[in-house]
């Protein structure tokens, strides 16, 4: 196998080196070169090592590749008439080359933070600068022998913590500055602490306040109240604050600046500049001043994983046509898109806000969700448009998209296997596949507990993470093997599991404030005003769940499929946020009653767990049947079965058996 490996990799240079120069990445600098985890050993993959730096590229504005970028024309040029652009990469490689798989694994940052290890191990860490073995977690994807690569893309992005970012690339009208009146919709809560003030997305051309106009609401719908002037002043361009000197922020409230903001982001050229990055690490053996591939030679193929923010930009790599590089070369082989719903990020726009989610309650009216929502291609009788995600160009990568059940409730991700009016269901490509994680919140992840926070229930902490390693190792099987995956996996309108809110069969279950309401959406007509056409709206639709509450389609774990409780997708906010406005993308958590005097006793119409497992004894047995079958199916890795079968053996889930 070794020398296979080193045969190939011989060859690939021999490849590289004949390459044919084009604009892309000119340059790469490694600036550090460093052991992880002290060069333990990850399987057979052996010890690996971190490598920092960053790399330049340039762009020509006249490809067809790159005239999607938005004003990239109005970018400043070379003397080549190219637009460069600068960012960071991290690479962790296997130390010994031959020991690695000859794969990159590309996690695409949120925000400028890493996840795969988190998201993949289990990690307990979250950093930006792993080091230790514990940042790996259980340490799959190195035992897979991957060569994990990371970058910037977004100029925004936070660098606290080594997070990774790129050299804004700042377009001009000629030589003047670019102004223009956008909208900034700010909020004190919810997704992050309680502000005393609020940072703008853009510089302000103008610190005067009487060119610009502050409002506020307190539910998504409710409308618009006016700040007067002397309400509110800019502490400076990027930053204002409530009058008089001392006033707050009302928390979960809702408040919009219209504003003159200049110096805009050419954006997309971070769309270029992941494209670039991957296809010189895919292809290259050095770049134009010889400095050597830091990822190596003989790499066969490239995966791509991407989460929220990370996974939505997945789909406008995509759709954008960021697949195909400058010299006709696929960049990605295959996409595990997670938690994206239908939309993208509002990253290739003039005065782009990639950091908005667009949630029931806030950013809204944000570009977010757009047709082509699936793979399948389809006509949109809204728009009247035809297509789909995928270009059918032939560099579409393979492509598998996993939602939690929030997605549903929140992201449209019903509109991936159905109709835009939601009236039938439609079928993924052979190409593509699709499931959804039932029982589980937006940001689900190992080690998380259930706590309230700003929602009215508790919050789910069940993690999806099983599902999306057993995923992951059939990508990779698709890609190299061509062995297809499992089947898809959502819900669907044919066998009643896709439904309008209002049929939720939800439960009457005592002290649960139960959703009634989804985030609905039309088509966005301008985001700056704003207004959304809902004269035609698209219908997203939500799972229907069982007489516990659970969901009863996609994947189901063991914790969902043998539950000690009820997990949803959804919840909503207590004061003092907006009441009944959905919780952002939280989950509900409700355990279930240990005897059915307990239940009776608290009005719980929900069957205890003696009278569902008659003991602990019992209950093991059913998940062990439940790991078996998802393991066959290659849902579940073995070693993640295994965990499964330990946890519920446990002494903490035995005392949940106690009488």
């Amino acid at each position: 196998m070794k020398k296979a490996i080193a045969a190939s990799a011989v060859a690939c240079a021999l490849v590289f080196a004949a390459a044919p120069a084009a604009a892309r990445l000119t340059e790469i600098n490694v600036t550090a070169i460093e052991p992880f985890a002290d060069g333990m050993a990850f399987g057979d993959a052996g010890a690996y090592e971190r490598v920092k730096g960053t790399f330049r590229g340039e762009l020509d504005p006249a490809d067809p590749r790159n005239k999607v970028i938005v004003n990239l024309d109005k970018a400043p040029k070379n003397a080549a008439g190219r637009v460069e652009y600068e960012a960071d990469f991290y690479i962790l490689r296997p130390t010994d080359p031959a020991r690695g798989s000859g794969k990159i694994l590309y996690d695409v940052t949120n925000r400028g933070r890493q996840y795969a290890h988190w998201v993949f191990g289990d990690s307990r860490t979250v950093r930006n600068d792993p080091r230790a073995a514990e940042d790996a977690g259980n340490g799959l994807i190195l035992r897979r022998g991957y060569v994990i690569v990371w970058s910037g893309w977004d100029p925004d992005a936070p660098r606290s913590n080594a997070g990774l970012a790129m050299k804004p690339v700042i377009a001009m009208n000629g030589g003047a500055p670019i102004v223009r009146v956008i909208r900034d919709e700010l909020m004190s809560g919810g997704r992050g602490p309680l502000r005393k003030t609020f940072r703008l997305t853009h510089e302000a051309a103008t610190l005067d306040p009487s060119q610009a106009r502050l409002t506020v609401r307190r539910a998504e719908t409710d409308p618009r109240r006016e700040v007067s002037g002397d309400g509110w002043a800019f502490v400076n361009a990027r930053e204002i604050r409530l009058l008089p000197e001392g006033t707050l922020p009302e928390p979960g409230s809702l408040y919009e600046l219209h504003y003159p903001a200049k110096h805009p982001r050419v954006l997309g050229t971070g769309l270029a500049a992941t494209r670039d990055l991957v296809s010189f690490l895919r292809y290259e053996a050095a770049d134009s001043k010889g400095n050597a591939n830091p990822a190596g030679a003989g790499l066969r193929h490239a995966l791509a994983f991407g989460r929220s923010q990370s996974g939505r930009y997945l789909r406008n790599h995509v759709a954008q046509g960021f697949n195909q590089d400058e010299s006709a070369r696929k960049v990605f082989d295959g996409v595990l898109a997670h938690t994206a719903g239908v939309g993208g990020v509002f990253l290739n726009y003039e005065f782009g806000q990639p950091a908005r989610t667009n949630t029931q309650h806030e950013d809204h009216a944000f570009p977010e969700n757009a047709f082509p929502f699936s793979t399948a291609r389809m006509t949109d009788p809204v728009t009247g448009r035809t297509g789909g995600l995928l270009r059918n160009d032939g560099f579409d990568p393979l492509w598998m998209e996993t939602n939690t059940s929030t997605e549903y409730w929140q992201k449209g991700a019903s509109l991936l296997v159905t109709d835009p009016p939601g009236t039938r269901d439609v079928a993924h490509p052979a190409s593509a596949r699709g499931y959804m994680i039932g029982g589980t919140q937006h940001g689900g992840q190992a080690w998380m507990t259930s706590t309230a926070g700003p929602c009215v229930n508790p919050r789910n902490a069940h993690n999806p993470t099983p599902a999306l390693r057993a995923l992951l190792a059939a990508l990779d099987e698709w890609v190299s093997e061509g062995k297809a995956p499992p089947a898809s996996r959502t819900p669907r309108l044919a066998d009643g599991t896709l439904v309008m809110p209002g049929k939720l069969a939800f439960p009457a279950i005592p002290g649960v404030v139960v959703a009634r309401r989804m985030s609905e959406f039309g088509v966005l007509k301008d985001w700056v005003k704003p207004e959304m056409d809902m004269s035609r709206p698209y219908r997203p639709l939500v799972p229907q769940v069982d007489a516990d509450g659970n969901e009863t389609s996609g994947i189901l774990l063991p914790e969902i499929a043998v539950p000690l409780a009820t997990y949803t997708g959804w919840n909503l906010y207590k004061a003092p946020f907006p009441e009944g406005e959905l919780c952002d993308r939280f989950g509900t958590y409700v355990p279930f009653a240990a005897t059915r005097a307990e239940r009776e006793a608290h009005n719980d119409p929900r069957p205890s767990l003696d009278e569902r497992y008659g003991d602990h004894a019992g209950y093991v047995r059913r998940v062990e049947a439940a790991v078996k079958k998802l393991v066959a199916e290659r849902l579940l890795l073995a070693e993640d079965g295994e965990r499964f079968i330990e946890k519920a053996k446990s002494e903490e889930i035995a005392k949940r058996f106690a009488r």
